[in-house]
């Protein structure tokens, strides 16, 4: 996740693979689909070859393919990438601006607004509100969260809507990631991983012209640490957050888990934090009865690795239960479950490989199983980022 100063330009795109035929380094069946048979399209978004790589599972097998004209090569380093929750537009971020996408068969994107950028904003981190209606995300440096009004019908800028801002403590520059609690919560909120300067809640209302209340802060557990990576549970209202320092031993990082309540109104569980089995939690993925955590550090290891938990709910009190650690690539930095729920893909920013896949175990819940390996490009590509369509 390095900063590039390039201008973006959308450029035709060359496919990478015919067929995906040998993209996996392990067997992934016979199926072939393809566009409009397509299910479990994901993005990859490959920073030092400034490609976006687009990938979809063929329906009713485990084939990997290409969507159409993939990977779309560009003229600047793709940055940071959100996916609006309906699954039509896809949005980019480069030096020089927020680009948007329709999302078409198959995967298929296709440049917005003539190719111009929607918004000039660098955002290190964004996501699409649970509405549709702003795109939230912060610029790297800048202590502020910002909030650009959308059109959910065209994806563009909604018409006579204003960019808002909310301002974020003193000495937050160092922002990591954002999240919001998803459609259907009780709460809505914007979090905010802040680094040393720990977490900002910030309650969020779609319907007024500024979404944004009043931060509250959520101090790490050790001053020698700071939260990198955050979460918010898809059915529960739990909010997970990854530490470099949270546990004692060699591998320091730890999981954080809190209860998300009305008034900003946030508890830590009894037993938190959990170890994750590393030192540089990255990346935190919460499916249906579990949440993985992906270290791009581990303490006497060049991989990085993925520590799964199973969540219980014991009366009105949660806790997290350790299920098992697989390893990963080289510095794993992005997560992300197909829309099948069959595949947890990785993406490792220093390759080794650039995407694993993993399958659920269909006997220890919760395990994950190694799959299959890939290229997303010609290396290095320093894969960077991942997003699925939901």
């Amino acid at each position: 996740m390095k900063i590039g100063k390039w201008a973006w330009l959308f450029l035709a795109a060359l496919p990478l693979f015919s067929g995906c035929k040998g993209f996996w380094d392990a067997p992934s069946g016979s199926g072939s689909g393809g566009n409009g048979t397509a299910s479990g399209v994901f993005y990859v978004l490959n920073q030092k070859t400034a490609q976006l790589a687009g990938f979809s599972f063929a329906q009713g097998s485990t084939s990997l393919t290409a969507v159409s004209n993939s990977p779309y090569t560009l003229a600047a380093q793709p940055y940071a990438v959100a996916i609006s929750p309906n699954g039509g537009f896809l949005y980019l971020s480069t030096p020089v601006g927020i680009y948007a996408y329709s999302i078409g068969t198959g995967g298929a994107l296709t440049i917005l607004n003539d190719g111009q950028p929607i918004s000039s904003d660098f955002a290190f981190t964004m996501q699409v509100d649970p509405t549709g209606s702003w795109l939230v995300e912060a610029v790297s440096g800048l202590p502020a969260v910002n909030a650009i009004p959308l059109d959910a019908t065209t994806g563009l800028l909604l018409s006579g809507g204003s960019e808002e801002s909310v301002t974020l403590p003193s000495g937050a520059t160092a922002i990591q990631q954002l999240t919001l609690t998803p459609s259907g919560s009780a709460n809505i909120y914007v979090f905010v991983a802040m680094g040393s300067t720990g977490i900002a809640g910030i309650p969020f209302t779609a319907s007024n012209n500024d979404p944004f209340g009043s931060v509250t802060t959520i101090k790490p557990k050790s001053t020698t640490g700071g939260d990198t990576t955050i979460a918010v549970d898809l059915s529960r209202s739990l909010l997970y957050v990854g530490e470099t320092v949270a546990v004692s031993g060699t591998q320091t990082g730890g999981l954080r888990v809190f209860t998300i309540g009305a008034n900003s109104t946030f508890t830590e569980v009894s037993g938190s934090p959990y170890a994750t089995a590393g030192v540089g939690p990255s990346a935190i993925l919460p499916t249906t009865n579990y949440v993985y955590v992906a270290n791009k550090a581990v303490s006497g290891s060049s991989s990085g690795n993925i520590t799964g938990f199973a969540i219980t709910l014991t009366g009105t009190v949660y806790s997290l239960t350790t299920v098992s650690t697989i390893s990963a690539g080289v510095a794993t930095v992005g997560l992300a479950e197909d829309s099948t729920g069959t595949y947890l893909l990785a993406v490792n920013a220093s390759g080794s490989p650039d995407l694993s896949a993993f399958t659920f175990d269909t006997t220890t819940a919760g395990k994950l199983d190694s799959y299959a390996t890939a290229s997303t490009g010609s290396d290095p590509v320093q894969a960077v980022a991942i997003a699925a369509v939901p």
